[in-house]
C-alpha cells in the first residue's frame, strides 16, 4: 500500500481505522521531521502537540473493545525499520534536558524514580507505530489495529505519557520562568534510589530553552 493508496478518497474519513491510521502517520512524519533539527528551537513545543495528538488517538484505541486480529499468528514483517537514527539526533538536538526522572507504574507504592529519556522514549513509541503501519500498508488493516492497540496498552501508552508529562513540565518550567533541574551525568542504566536522583541534580536555568521558545530571560 502506497502513501496515495493509505489517504484515498476512497477510504472513509469518518472510519475509526482510517482516523487513527491517519493520526499515526501523522505523528511519524512530524517526529521524523523534527528530528532532522531544522527548527531546534520550536522542538520541545511541537513535540508536545505532536505527542498529545497521538495520545488522543491511543485513548480511543484504549476506550475501543478489544480488537481480534484476523491470523492467529502475525505475519513476518521482515526487519524491523531502524531508529537510532532519529534517537541519536533528537538526544542531540535536547541535551541537556533530554534525561528526566519518571515513576513508571502510579499504582506500585513507594516505588523510587527512575530517570528515563525523552529521545529514547520516542524513538520506541516510533517503533511500535511503524510496525503497525506495516502492517496497514500491506492492506491488513484489523492487524494494524490489533497491534496499535495491544502496544498502546503494554509500551507506547505509558512511554507516550510519560514523554508528554517530561514535555509539558519543560514549556510550563519556561512560561512560568522557574528553574530547572539538571540530572547531569545521571546515567539511565543505574538504579538509583529518589535520594540519589535528588544528590545528582544540577542546575539548568530556564533560559537554555527560554530563549529558543522566544520568552523573557531568567532574571
Amino acid at each position: 500500500m502506497s502513501d496515495a493508496t493509505l489517504h484515498a478518497t476512497g477510504h472513509d474519513p469518518d472510519d475509526f481505522a482510517v482516523q487513527i491510521a491517519d493520526q499515526v502517520e501523522s505523528f511519524l512524519v512530524a517526529v521524523t521531521e523534527i528530528a532532522k533539527g531544522d527548527e531546534p528551537d520550536s522542538a520541545v513545543p511541537f513535540l508536545l502537540l505532536e505527542v498529545s495528538q497521538l495520545l488522543l488517538a491511543g485513548g480511543r484505541l484504549g476506550a475501543h473493545e478489544d480488537i481480534v486480529p484476523d491470523e492467529r499468528y502475525e505475519p513476518d514483517l521482515g526487519p524491523e525499520p531502524d531508529v537510532d537514527d532519529i534517537r541519536e539526533r533528537l538526544a542531540a538536538m535536547l541535551d541537556p534536558i533530554d534525561v528526566y526522572s519518571e515513576v513508571f507504574d502510579p499504582y506500585e507504592p513507594r516505588k523510587a524514580p527512575v530517570p528515563a529519556r525523552i529521545s529514547d522514549d520516542l524513538a520506541d513509541v516510533l517503533a511500535d507505530l511503524r510496525h503497525g503501519m506495516a502492517h496497514y500498508r500491506a492492506g491488513r488493516t484489523t492487524e494494524a489495529m490489533w497491534w496499535w492497540q495491544f502496544s498502546y496498552f503494554s509500551n507506547w501508552g505509558s512511554t507516550a505519557s510519560a514523554t508528554l508529562r517530561a514535555l509539558q513540565s519543560l514549556v510550563a518550567h519556561v512560561r512560568l520562568n522557574q528553574p530547572l533541574q539538571e540530572l547531569d551525568g545521571l546515567d539511565t542504566d543505574q538504579d538509583l534510589s529518589e535520594e540519589a536522583l535528588a544528590e545528582e541534580a544540577g542546575r539548568v536555568m530556564v533560559e537554555e530553552i527560554g530563549g529558543p521558545l522566544g520568552l523573557r530571560e531568567v532574571k
